[in-house]
């Protein structure tokens, strides 16, 4: 455990002072997500600050430094029976809980129990200018304006260095069942999106390889009883696949060779038409796919199905890897920068090539 906030702050300084770029770097597990890092710049690295500063697990809140790795939070957070509900992935050992939240990365109980923004109560931020300022606080309905929390959500540190989080905790489930069944791709999402809209348990719905796994989770006596009027087998060490599939350890993500584009769209749009291998999560509104292709491609078919699509990981990191953005929302997004970081100090470039 360390605070080194002062530090961070006094090379934020100096970069400044010096006319110079920082790429920000926690636990290095994200380092293929967004546009390739400016080579020329230096590094910001938040890695060393860790450690929970307050956790009070009657009031269900979590202040914690942003360089902590995930595995040190769920730890203490066990040993209170509680947990992160947004099931942020593990992409390595070292993977941060700041990163989690500059990448917008949460788990398969997503619809359900919320995403990570939503969990985010407050944060400390390092600006361009070199203040070490305060946002929103450890409770919920704190912010008037622009929720400056939320907004670092998916930033990729565009807007400055995330610090210290404070998060909305909950207690872990009392019991967990997994059932899984063959299906069709063509079946799957109106499947999916039935169970979903029946008023059960369910925290997990996805399918892959021809197979449709649904996880309950809750109380004993709710779990069983849904496990009972549903179809489909009871799924031994459901945890570990569920686990595989938060951490993105799955086998369809193993390897870098064919790019992995990922899907935000309508949970019951109907499949994109493209030819490869699916992982169709959140009961519809995550789709990973595996295949070659350019993003101009890629947009119309997102639009189509009423979303985005970007280039997760793998292929052509040179050029834009995000969802392109109307007009409108990149002025809101340069005046956002300006306003946090005027002199393009942080991660230049990493989210798009105009940021």
């Amino acid at each position: 455990m360390a605070d080194i906030s002062q530090h961070l702050q006094e090379q934020v300084l100096h970069a400044r002072d010096g006319g110079h770029k920082l790429n920000i770097v926690g636990g290095g597990t994200k380092a293929f997500m967004g546009r390739e890092a400016d080579p020329d710049a230096g590094t910001l690295s938040v890695g060393e600050h860790t450690g929970i500063v307050e956790y009070h697990p009657v009031e269900l809140v979590l202040t914690v430094r942003a360089g902590t790795p995930l595995s040190d939070i769920e730890a203490t957070l066990a040993e209170q029976g509680q947990a992160l509900h947004f099931e942020p992935p593990r992409l390595g050992a070292a993977s941060t809980i700041g990163g989690t939240l500059a990448a917008n990365l949460s788990g398969p109980s997503r619809p359900w129990t919320g995403s990570v923004r939503d969990q985010v109560l407050g944060i400390r931020l390092l600006n361009g200018k070199g203040e070490h300022l305060r946002f929103g606080g450890q409770v919920m309905k704190n912010v008037a304006g622009y929720d400056v929390s939320r907004l670092q959500a998916g930033a990729m540190g565009s807007l400055g260095l995330i610090t210290e989080i404070s998060l909305k905790v909950m207690p872990k489930p009392a019991a967990s069942m997994t059932l899984v069944q063959d299906m069709s791709m063509e079946e799957v999402i109106r499947y999916m999106n039935s169970r979903s809209a029946e008023p059960k348990p369910i925290t997990g719905a996805c399918w892959v390889d021809g197979k449709v796994y649904l996880r309950l989770s809750g109380a004993r006596s709710a779990v069983e009883a849904t496990a009972d009027k549903w179809s489909g087998d009871v799924m031994e060490q459901g945890e570990k696949f569920w686990q595989s599939v938060q951490d993105m350890q799955h086998e369809f993500f193993a390897g870098n060779d064919v790019p992995l584009w990922r899907f935000s769209v309508g949970s019951t749009a109907a499949n994109p038409k493209l030819e490869g291998d699916w992982f169709i999560d959140w009961s519809g509104a995550q789709r990973w796919y595996r295949g070659s292709g350019e993003l101009k491609d890629m947009e119309p078919l997102a639009k189509a199905a009423g979303g985005q699509v970007s280039l997760f990981r793998g292929g052509d990191r040179s050029g834009e890897v995000m969802h392109h953005q109307p007009e409108a929302l990149k002025g809101i997004q340069r005046r956002l920068k300006n306003a946090f970081d005027p002199d393009n100090i942080f991660n230049p470039g990493r989210l798009y090539s105009w940021l």
